[in-house]
């Protein structure tokens, strides 16, 4: 089957079409339906009706776009009318729900006259929160928005136009800051003179380029004053008319900075690229074939081409995507009244910082792990990259607040953590401890400090004041593999071929010198291995905690840091404990990389240190020792185990949190089988600390409950350590270290 026939299976296959109503509060009983419907809804239908503003706290309307379209300028497909747009409409609110979790309802109006579309659209504005209109043919398009604009007192945007002029837009910053040229000073050329390039040209002049410097092409050549004068062109063509001679696109072109392509392609040749300035900018986006190919245009020349196009296959996609559902986002979330030139400008400039921030390892896969770094091809981010939402949004929302349209007020760090919720509630409880460990940051020695990944992960850490970084390894390795990635920091760099480490092998010798380990050999161990001086690092003092394990098997990592840092005053064990987050459910699941066949008196100290880390990430913990049976069910050394577990913890009174057991793995998380059929059970929620009885039932329990239940997991945490040491797993990502920095600590603060 080809892409069409692939397409139409897609959409035919039930349901049809791509989107669906969903209730977001329970109606399973008669009481919910009272309240859902009659007779509950009268008293905030009563409470709008005195205070409009009500209607943004009850019902849906503050988090609902309306995508509105005549169908009459379809990408790619022209004038096809409303209803076979209407698969189009669909795309753009999955679009806004994927992306920024906003609901929408697409109209298609059967409307060609400007006044009908918009009286149909401003009677609507009771319902939505933010109107998006789409492929509406231009010049109706510009008096539509005019209009809806001033009628309306919510936001209304129309995608064509703006969406490509602010992610152009943030290219360009980028692009001008490499070819290192002056935004006031640029040559711009145009080909096309539609919505979206005159759209994108008046955004160019808010972000600081001369009108007088913009030049517009359209299908007839250049816009002259003498064209305008003889009525040759609209009166929104006018607005750029130059008052220069006439001529076609490869005049206008010769010595151009930058060349803006809207119109269609292959109308750009080589020779053309080669007439304009040094280090020119070619953004050439037109779809589905650029003005000019990538290779052609990067062939042309031998200075640096800064290429972009809308194809994905290209580096650097305009794609609009990285823009409408953030700017909505920001200013549902303020009551904004208008999308405004200062948030459009606020957009802009927040997705040109945030491509030249280091890219998530996640984004680089979904990419083809391509490289992606600031530089000519990596000029905007990709849309498909999480921190868009968090870093566009709250722009947008600051730039509605600032410049009047926002009609509440939010605190631009709360309300970027709140985003970052929307993500997943790993992010939601990463980020308690991560905030914890920004109030007091510590030292954390990297023990593989010359791999890239640490190293990206200490410049994050750095950045965002969670630790203090302290690389082990060779300097110059470490410094080169720095200045390659573009991190401009002065890591802190532990190197044992040029530092004195022979402190560090004589406390070494000291603590091993009775398990056969002579002076000679702790000198070897300390220079030779940095899990070994790291390990000494923290013993000693010198550094408050560890992170290793991402080029080493688990063991292996794990048996230094145990022989030198040991565990606890009050431990004999430790474990590794991972943290699974669902949609609306934390758990903690232990051990899941230590211990094979642990006793109970394992098992009942595991308890413990799983239950105070959980407290950590502000979860009061319940919990639950699992096992194939429930309270008695199968008697046999197996069950008494946990069982035996849970009377030492009963009868121990440090503990201060409900467990029980031994329990099967349904009965501690289903509520209704836990209450109704175990109501005698110390657990009166569900469990959230879930103990298995083994390190095989651990590590399969919790890799199903991640790939199948669709967990995201946070770990391994080793606990009951005498210092913060956690051991990552081999080929964890940058985010993952991170993380585990902020738990080690959040350790060491307490």
């Amino acid at each position: 089957m080809g892409l069409d026939d692939d397409a139409r299976e897609y959409h035919r296959e039930e349901p049809p079409g791509k989107i669906e109503i969903a209730t977001t509060k329970p109606t399973n009983t008669q009481r919910d339906l009272s309240l859902a419907y009659s007779p509950g809804v009268a008293a905030p239908c009563l409470d709008i009706d005195e205070d409009p503003s009500k209607a943004f706290e009850y019902t849906a309307k503050g988090n609902l776009v309306g995508v509105v379209s005549n169908g009459s300028a379809v990408l790619g497909l022209g004038d096809i009318g409303p209803q076979a747009s209407k698969p189009v409409m669909e795309g753009k609110g999955v679009l806004f729900k994927r992306f920024a979790d906003i609901d929408v309802f697409d109209v298609e109006l059967e409307h060609t006259d400007v006044d009908a579309f918009v009286e149909t659209v401003s009677a609507m504005e009771p319902t939505f929160g933010g109107i998006n209109l789409e492929d509406i043919k231009a010049p109706e398009c510009f008096e539509i928005e005019r209009r809806l604009r001033e009628e309306m007192d919510i936001p209304v945007f129309h995608d064509d136009q703006h969406g490509t002029a602010i992610i152009s837009g943030a290219a360009l910053l980028n692009a001008v800051e490499i070819a290192d040229k002056d935004l006031e000073e640029l040559d711009i050329v145009f080909s096309g003179a539609g919505a979206s390039a005159l759209a994108t040209a008046r955004f160019y002049v808010s972000l600081g380029a001369k009108q007088e410097n913009i030049t517009l092409c359209d299908s007839s050549g250049i816009i002259t004053e003498e064209r305008a004068e003889a009525g040759d062109v609209n009166e929104y063509k006018q607005e750029f008319a130059q008052d220069t001679s006439a001529g076609d696109l490869a005049d206008a072109m010769a010595g151009a900075d930058v060349f803006v392509g809207l119109s269609v392609g292959g109308i750009v040749s080589q020779e053309m690229v080669r007439s304009m300035a040094d280090n020119p900018i070619v953004f050439a986006m037109a779809n589905p074939d650029p003005e000019i190919t990538y290779e052609d245009a990067k062939a042309a020349r031998d200075d640096d081409v800064i290429m972009a196009t809308g194809r994905s296959d290209y580096p650097n996609q305009v794609n609009n995507v990285l823009g409408f559902p953030f700017l909505f986002r920001g200013a549902l979330d303020v009551r904004a009244t208008e999308i405004n030139e200062e948030m459009k400008r606020a957009a802009a400039s927040a997705l040109a910082e945030l491509a030249q921030q280091d890219v998530p390892d996640a984004v680089v896969k979904a990419y083809g792990d391509e490289p992606l770094q600031f530089g000519p091809d990596y000029v905007i981010p990709k849309p498909l990259d999480p921190r868009v939402l968090f870093e566009i949004a709250p722009a947008v929302a600051q730039a509605a607040m600032d410049s009047g349209a926002a009609r509440t007020e939010v605190d631009t760090a709360e309300y970027r953590e709140r985003l970052e919720a929307r993500l997943g509630k790993s992010r939601e409880m990463m980020r308690v401890v991560l905030n914890k460990a920004k109030s007091n940051p510590k030292r954390i020695a990297l023990a593989e400090g010359t791999d890239e990944k640490m190293i990206r992960a200490a410049y994050q850490m750095q950045e965002q004041g969670i630790a203090e970084p302290v690389l082990l390894g060779e300097s110059d390795s470490i410094q080169r593999t720095a200045d390659e990635l573009g991190l401009s920091f002065e890591p802190e760099i532990v190197d044992p071929q040029e530092r004195d480490v022979e402190p560090y092998a004589e406390r070494l010798h000291d603590i091993r010198k009775r398990h056969g380990v002579t002076p000679s050999e702790a000198t070897d161990l300390v220079r030779g291995n940095t899990n070994y001086l790291g390990s000494v690092m923290v013993e000693r003092g010198d550094a408050d905690a560890m992170l290793t394990g991402l080029t080493h098997n688990y063991p292996s990592a794990l048996r230094p840091p145990l022989e030198v840092v040991g565990t606890a005053d009050d431990a004999e064990y430790v474990a590794g404990v991972y943290m699974l987050t669902f949609q609306n459910r934390v758990i903690f699941v232990a051990d899941a990389t230590v211990n094979q066949d642990p006793d109970e008196e394992v098992l009942a100290e595991v308890t413990k240190h799983t239950a105070k880390l959980a407290r950590r990430f502000n979860v009061e913990p319940r919990a639950a020792m699992l096992s194939y049976s429930n309270f008695g069910s199968v008697d046999n050394p197996g069950t008494r185990k946990p069982r035996r577990a849970v009377e030492s913890l009963h009868d121990d009174p440090e503990v201060d949190f409900p467990v029980d057991g031994e329990m099967q793995a349904d009965t501690a998380v289903v509520e209704d089988i836990l209450n109704d059929t175990y109501s005698f059970s110390e657990l009166d929620d569900p469990a959230n600390v879930l103990i298995f009885p083994n390190l095989e039932s651990g590590n399969i329990g919790y890799k199903l409950l991640q790939r199948l239940g669709g967990a995201e997991a946070i770990g391994p945490m080793l606990v009951g350590m005498d210092k913060p040491v956690h051991v990552l797993q081999r080929g964890d990502e940058v985010k993952d270290i991170v993380n585990l920095a902020g738990v080690a600590v959040v350790d060491a603060q307490e």
